[in-house]
């Protein structure tokens, strides 16, 4: 039976939203389907673990940072965040609507929409864009509740202990 394209988010306070994702890439990527992840306020001077290893083992698994180096104030985020959360939203209606992907990240978008960098009503038109073959997954905190009513699976993370709250700092290889 053919499913058609599924619509899936990962939400809540916990950590564990994009490395899910990233999951569900590494399963695409094992049936040779090409994955594309777009990251929201996620700056390309930052160095995370997981554009490095799609760099230099998964040719397949493309990652595109759209934002600034700097964290993006949440209570007040400024003019060249909202720009650059719109690109990102540009540049993902453009992969969706391709057919080249078998699977479409948008990691941190549901943050972008909390805070008012992007209406959830663009994003609502956006994945009924998507090409029937394309999976789209919805990563962050905050998840409005127009996404969640609209996706076809809503997973919410849920942090029960950090590390953070002892004092240890972001380690290399855990959040990054």
């Amino acid at each position: 039976m053919d499913t058609g394209s599924l619509v899936l988010v990962y939400t809540g306070n916990g950590k564990g939203k994009t490395t899910a994702a990233l999951g569900l890439a590494l399963r695409q990527i094992g049936w040779d389907r090409r994955v594309l992840v777009i990251q929201f306020m996620k700056g390309k001077g930052n160095v995370y673990g997981e554009r490095m290893a799609a760099e230099r083992f998964l040719p397949l698994l493309e990652i595109e940072q759209h934002g600034r180096d700097e964290f993006v104030n949440l209570s007040n985020p400024a003019e060249l965040d909202a720009e650059l959360a719109r690109k990102a939203l540009e540049r993902a209606e453009e992969a969706m609507e391709s057919g080249e992907y078998g699977m479409v990240v948008l990691d941190e978008v549901n943050v972008a929409m909390a805070t008012g960098m992007i209406d959830p009503k663009e994003v609502l038109a956006l994945l009924d864009k998507r090409h029937k073959n394309t999976d789209v997954v919805l990563t962050g905190r905050y998840c409005p509740k127009e996404i969640e009513d609209r996706a076809d699976m809503v997973s919410e993370v849920r942090e029960v202990k950090h590390h953070f709250r002892r004092g240890i700092p972001a380690k290399k290889g855990i959040e990054y």
